[in-house]
């Protein structure tokens, strides 16, 4: 995707994340997500924070966390859902919207990955069905089999990625085949898209996943 392409679907995936924010109720938003030891509230605090971090905010942040960037990541999350109601939250990510603004140091298409994979890991938990535009979703699929700092090539390593909703296959190996939306979360280290994925690869994946 094209740096103008990637902001409109950012802008188009934020508003449409609002949308179906504002159709929880209260035992939805402290329900877990499929992030792990993160609540749905959690979640969508951390998709606030991109378009309103400053050096100096990673800086303290950092700090606070003893130099763990999981922590950190992990620590921001929880302070600001603590901090701000849910309306607000949504409102915050509704503004976030307009902005183009992202965390110093991140690629442009990393906001976009939080919001196909974080999206997920709230209505997925919540059982609720949650759309997934391909024209945007196999791009960031291309994207994330690569990221290190998401850990996919290493849990992708000797399996080949098949879409069976898309023209989109990635690596050598293993067979494992599925639609763009699980593939996509077998990728950024979700187990529940397993389930309907089929191929000679899934137990292998399988057990990575499950840390085996």
């Amino acid at each position: 995707m094209q740096p103008d392409e990637i902001a409109v679907a950012v802008r188009a995936e934020r508003q449409h994340l609002c949308g179906f924010l504002e159709t929880l109720d209260d035992a939805e938003w402290t329900a877990p997500s499929l992030c792990s030891a993160w609540t749905v509230r959690e979640v969508v605090a951390h998709l606030t924070i991109p378009t309103r971090a400053s050096v100096g905010f990673l800086v303290v942040a950092a700090i606070r966390a003893r130099g763990n960037f999981h922590r950190m990541i992990a620590d921001t999350a929880r302070i600001r859902a603590a901090r701000f109601t849910a309306a607000e939250l949504v409102q915050q990510l509704r503004e976030s919207a307009e902005s183009s603004r992202r965390i110093p140091g991140s690629a442009p298409m990393d906001p976009l990955t939080d919001l196909l994979v974080h999206g997920q890991d709230i209505a997925q938990a919540l059982g609720r069905a949650y759309r997934v535009r391909l024209d945007v979703a196999v791009p960031v699929l291309t994207y994330v089999v690569g990221n290190r700092m998401l850990g996919a090539p290493e849990r992708l390593l000797g399996l080949e990625l098949v879409a069976t909703d898309a023209e989109w296959s990635s690596g050598e190996g293993l067979r494992v085949e599925g639609s763009v939306k699980d593939l996509l979360l077998v990728a950024a280290g979700r187990p529940v898209g397993l389930a309907r994925l089929t191929g000679p690869g899934v137990e292998r994946l399988a057990g990575r996943l499950d840390g085996r």
